[in-house]
């Protein structure tokens, strides 16, 4: 993190510090997840005295999934930034309230309730670890807030476990299990799949087994690895016999464990090598060096600039989160997914908010109307593509890219339309 202490300067009004768990949506200063609150003064002057709208964020910022954490409210803000550049949302700024919910689905379920009752935030964008999530989904239905998922993959917070206060407008392990399998099944006939050992691991292990046997493949075994394991050794060492591909499920610093033991044991040289790409995500590049050569995987985001993401849209989006990432890693990785789908979670609701006049809590039925079905376009708003938001469950479909590490860079193999990623809806709002 900035050293908290800033001067006060004719450039910025000051509006306090993050150890306050707040920070405003104004300028870059704030922008690469500064330390203080940092409003440029022609921008306070524009808005005068309008109400800010709040909107809550809990994010790992400590433990196990800092680092995504951290990427992922770069998003949010960068997002956020933007909005209250060109006018804020129905003529107010937009604040950014953080909590951090260190990884554990207890802090992070009391600091939600925080968020909702102490700070009454308007809404939420945020949400990283799938067993966070489906921690703290009650309590926005309890309070009727709505909560914009932003991370969180686990299939049931949108098919056993919905309600209809939150939203995820990004894809989940279906729809990408529905893009990839029959690609999976040309590489070879017989898969073994290890997978993080919580909610979202087992329920993308679900998905890939159902969607791989539906294509024809078959699966020989699975693998579960506890999330956070140092030394995957001893579970990888298991992993034998005559079948042709290994499936990995892993993310984070799970992902550059995965992909430098398998490696180091001779298990990607043995098998094809192939999973989610959250293992071969930006972030994760450095740490695995050339050992994530010819691994396949599946993303709906990366940072690449072949067709179709050679836009003017992607090229301001990538710069912009590149130059902000730089500032909190020396590495100046590229942005991830963590980064897209916080910014574009971060649009989906503005629109919404624009659509349904939203002025706070008591019109979040209007906002969920207007949210519900939304058709989502390629462009500043959303560089990734299309997306459809879907109004029975709430769950978004959008392209996924199929690609293989080449030369330390994803290259593209397929584009898998938005269309053809559809799962069926398995939820029944209370």
């Amino acid at each position: 993190m900035a050293d908290d202490n800033h001067d006060n300067t004719q450039d910025t009004w000051y509006r306090g510090k993050v150890t306050r768990r707040r920070v405003l949506g104004y300028g870059t200063a704030a922008g690469a997840l500064g330390a203080t609150m940092l409003v440029p003064a022609p921008w306070q002057a524009a808005f005068g005295q309008a109400k800010p709208f709040k909107i809550g964020t809990l994010q790992p910022l400590s433990g196990a999934g800092a680092a995504g954490g951290k990427t992922a409210l770069v998003g949010l803000q960068m997002a956020v930034d933007r909005i209250n550049k060109s006018g804020g949302i129905n003529g107010r700024p937009v604040e950014i309230v953080i909590a951090d919910d260190e990884s554990k689905p207890d802090v992070g379920r009391r600091k939600t309730e925080k968020l909702l009752v102490e700070d009454k935030v308007d809404a939420h964008v945020g949400g990283f670890l799938s067993n966070i999530c489906l921690a703290c989904m009650p309590v926005f239905e309890e309070y009727k807030v709505l909560n914009m998922i932003s991370v969180c993959l686990d299939t049931t917070l949108t098919t056993t476990k919905c309600n209809k206060y939150s939203f995820r407008p990004y894809d989940y392990a279906p729809s990408q299990a529905v893009a990839f399998a029959p690609q999976l099944v040309k590489m070879g006939k017989k898969w073994h799949i290890a997978f993080a050992d919580y909610s979202w691991g087992q329920s993308t292990r679900d998905a890939y087994v159902e969607q791989i046997k539906k294509a024809g493949g078959e699966i020989v075994g699975t693998t579960g690895i506890p999330l956070g394991t140092a030394d995957m050794t001893s579970f990888l060492s298991k992993i034998t016999g005559s079948f042709d591909g290994l499936f990995g499920i892993f993310f984070g610093k799970d992902g550059v464990t995965i992909g430098n033991q398998a490696f180091d044991l001779g298990l990607t040289k043995k098998y094809k090598w192939a999973g989610d790409g959250a293992i071969a995500e930006a972030s994760n590049l450095p740490a695995l060096g050339n050992k994530i050569e010819g691994f396949v995987g599946i993303n709906r985001y990366i940072p690449t600039f072949e067709p179709p993401l050679n836009t003017a849209s992607h090229r301001k989006f990538f710069d912009d989160a590149k130059a902000r990432l730089l500032k909190i890693d020396s590495s100046g990785p590229d942005p991830d997914r963590y980064v897209q789908s916080n910014y574009e979670a971060m649009n989906a609701l503005k629109i919404g908010m624009e659509k349904s006049k939203f002025r706070g809590r008591e019109d979040t039925d209007k906002l969920i109307s207007a949210l519900e079905g939304l058709e989502m376009k390629e462009g500043d708003d959303f560089p990734q593509g299309d997306k459809t938001l879907r109004k029975e469950d709430h769950q978004a479909f959008l392209r996924q890219f199929i690609f293989e590490m080449k030369g330390g860079k994803p290259k593209i193999l397929q584009v898998v339309d938005k269309d053809k990623t559809i799962f069926p809806p398995a939820c029944k709002f209370t």
